[in-house]
C-alpha cells in the first residue's frame, strides 16, 4: 500500500471545525442572497422607473410654477409657495379634504365588516358557493374608473327601494351636520361603497379557509357557542387580514376616478389660471398623499396597538424562560468559579475539610 493510504485523517480542533462551518454557512447565505436579489431585480427596476422617478419628478414640479408654452415647459421656482397657497388660500381643497376624511373613516369599517360577513357566509358548505363568490367579485372586474363614473351619474349606486331622504332627515336631527352628512351620503351611495368589498371578501375567504377546523371542534366540546368561537378563534386569526383589507379599501377609495379630490387635482392641472397648473396640482397631490398615509397609519395603530391575550401570554412565558435560562447559566458559572477556588485552595494548602475558611465567608 502506498504511503498516502497509510496516512491517518487529520483531526481538526473544535475551533477549526467551527470556523469551517461558519465559512460554509457564509457562502451559502451569500449565494441565497444573490439568488433573492436576482428574483427581486425586475421589481426593483420597475419601482425605480415607475415609482421613484415619478415621485421625484412630481416633488420637483410641486416646488415650481410650471407654464406650458409652444417651446416646452417653463419652470419658475417658488419653493413651498404652492403648498402655502393650497393650505391657506384654497377653500375648495380644505372642504374636500374634510369631507374625504370623514367619508373614508365612516365607509372603510362598513366595507370591511360587510366583506367579513359575506366571506363567512360564502365559507359555509352551501350549494352554488362558487357562483356566489364570482357574483361578489364581478364588480372588481367590470367597475373600473369610467364605468363607475357612468353608473354613478345615472344613480346606479343608490338604493332606490329605500327612502334615503327620510333616513338623512332622521340622522341630521340626531347628529351634528359635519357627521350627519357623510353618514347620509353613505346610505345614498350604499351600492357603490359595497362594490369595493370584492377583494376584501377574497382576503377573508383565504384566511377563513386556513383556520384549523379542530379548533372549533375543541371549543364546542368545551361548551363554546358560535359567538364565542368567532371572538376567540376566528377574529384573532384573521386580525392581520382586517388591517390589510382596511389599507386596500383606503387606497382603492382614495385613487378612484370618482373621488372629488382627484377631480379637483385634475382640474387644477389643466387650469388656465396662472397661479395653477402642473406645479400646483403636484403640490396638491403630495398633500393628499400625506393625508392618505396618515389615515392608513391611524387604522394600523388601531389594529396593531392591542395584541391578542394569548400572544401576550406566550411572550410572557418566553421572557420567563429566558430569565430562568440566564439564572441557570449564572448559577453554573458561579459553581464553576467556586470549584476553581476550592481546587486552588487545595493546591496552596488553605482548604479545610471541616468548614469554610474565613477567606470564603
Amino acid at each position: 500500500m502506498s504511503s498516502e493510504n497509510n496516512e491517518k485523517p487529520v483531526k481538526l480542533s473544535r475551533k477549526e471545525r467551527a470556523r469551517i462551518r461558519r465559512e460554509n454557512t457564509g457562502k451559502l447565505m451569500k449565494r441565497e442572497a444573490r439568488t433573492g436579489v436576482l428574483f427581486m431585480l425586475p421589481w426593483i427596476v420597475g419601482a425605480c422607473v415607475f415609482l421613484a422617478y415619478p415621485l421625484i419628478t412630481s416633488f420637483y414640479y410641486a416646488l415650481n410654477n410650471i407654464r406650458i408654452t409652444p417651446v416646452g415647459k417653463l419652470f419658475n421656482f417658488v419653493g413651498y409657495g404652492n403648498f402655502t397657497e393650497i393650505l391657506l388660500a384654497d377653500p375648495d381643497f380644505g372642504t374636500q379634504i374634510i369631507s374625504y376624511i370623514t367619508t373614508t373613516v365612516i365607509s372603510v369599517p362598513v366595507v370591511v365588516a360587510f366583506a367579513l360577513i359575506i366571506a363567512m357566509m360564502l365559507n359555509e358548505n352551501i350549494k352554488g358557493r362558487g357562483v356566489f363568490r364570482v357574483i361578489f367579485f364581478i364588480p372588481v372586474i367590470i367597475v373600473s374608473g369610467p364605468i363607475l363614473g357612468m353608473l354613478s351619474s345615472q344613480d346606479a349606486g343608490t338604493i332606490t327601494a329605500i327612502d334615503t331622504q327620510a333616513i338623512s332627515s332622521a340622522i341630521q336631527a340626531l347628529l351634528p351636520m359635519s357627521i350627519a352628512k357623510p353618514i347620509s351620503s353613505l346610505f345614498s351611495n350604499m351600492i357603490t361603497i359595497l362594490w369595493y368589498a370584492g377583494v376584501p371578501i377574497l382576503l377573508f375567504l383565504s384566511g377563513l379557509q386556513k383556520i384549523d377546523k379542530s379548533m372549533y371542534e375543541a371549543a364546542r366540546i368545551d361548551g363554546g357557542s358560535d359567538w364565542e368561537c368567532f371572538w376567540k378563534i376566528t377574529l384573532p386569526v384573521i386580525k392581520p387580514l382586517i388591517l390589510l383589507s382596511c389599507v386596500y379599501t383606503i387606497v382603492f377609495m382614495s385613487n378612484n376616478d370618482n373621488n372629488d379630490i382627484i377631480k379637483l387635482i385634475k382640474s387644477s392641472m389643466f387650469s388656465g389660471v396662472q397661479e395653477k397648473g402642473y406645479g400646483y396640482a403636484s403640490a396638491m397631490a403630495w398633500i393628499y398623499s400625506l393625508i392618505v398615509l396618515l389615515i392608513v397609519g391611524i387604522f394600523a395603530i388601531i389594529f396593531l396597538a392591542r395584541k391578542d391575550v394569548y400572544a401576550r401570554q406566550v411572550k410572557k412565558a418566553q421572557r420567563q424562560m429566558k430569565r430562568e435560562k440566564r439564572e441557570l447559566i449564572r448559577a453554573k458559572r458561579r459553581d464553576a468559579r467556586n470549584v476553581r477556588k476550592i481546587e486552588r485552595s487545595k493546591r496552596t494548602g488553605h482548604y479545610k475539610t471541616y468548614g469554610v475558611d474565613e477567606d470564603y465567608k
